[in-house]
């Protein structure tokens, strides 16, 4: 996974928990690292996960809302660092159809090797989208956070729901429809 998740994840930590919980969880966590990241950097998905297996035992809260908290905070955050990929005149649902085939490519060409999930457009009609997202890391709560914070960025009211499709949830379709 790419720095700038883990930057960003501390970051949120920090801010949402307090500074105590997020050394807790950074001194506690499995990492290689000891909580060191740069955004430019590369690291594995398990050190996310550890450290989000702290916070939850800390919080009190499961790891799935955790995720989609910081996915929504992250979309957040990435329509701030990033504003050139939420264009005018682009509504919620071109965004979401627009991920892989724009969004993605934009990504790997500011992070080489960066490994994304996939995010295809299965159907789409007027106020309604379904996408299959396959990622081998199964953090679909955190692309639900994102598709979330997607919806309040374009003040889109939506209803979202998630489908394994893969038990392991490394497949999983999300259907949105507008309210």
């Amino acid at each position: 996974m790419k720095g700038i998740v883990f930057t960003e994840f501390i970051e949120y930590v920090e801010d949402t928990f307090g500074f105590e919980i997020s050394q807790h969880m950074i001194d506690k966590a499995d990492t290689i690292t000891n909580g060191v990241y740069t955004a430019v950097g590369t690291y594995e998905a398990a050190e996310m996960i550890s450290m989000l297996g702290v916070l939850s035992a800390k919080t009190k809260m499961e790891i799935p809302k955790l995720l989609n908290l910081y996915g929504m905070h992250l979309f957040d955050r990435f329509s701030s660092l990033y504003p050139q990929f939420f264009g005018d005149g682009v509504n919620f649902f071109d965004f979401v159809n627009q991920i892989d085939k724009y969004i993605h490519v934009e990504v790997l060409k500011l992070y080489t090797d960066a490994e994304l999930p996939s995010i295809q457009t299965v159907k789409r009609k007027e106020g309604y989208i379904e996408i299959i997202y396959t990622s081998q890391r199964k953090l679909s709560d955190f692309a639900l956070g994102l598709l979330q914070g997607a919806a309040k960025y374009y003040k889109e009211e939506v209803a979202i729901t998630k489908e394994l499709i893969e038990e392991d949830g490394s497949v999983v379709k999300f259907s949105i429809q507008k309210k």
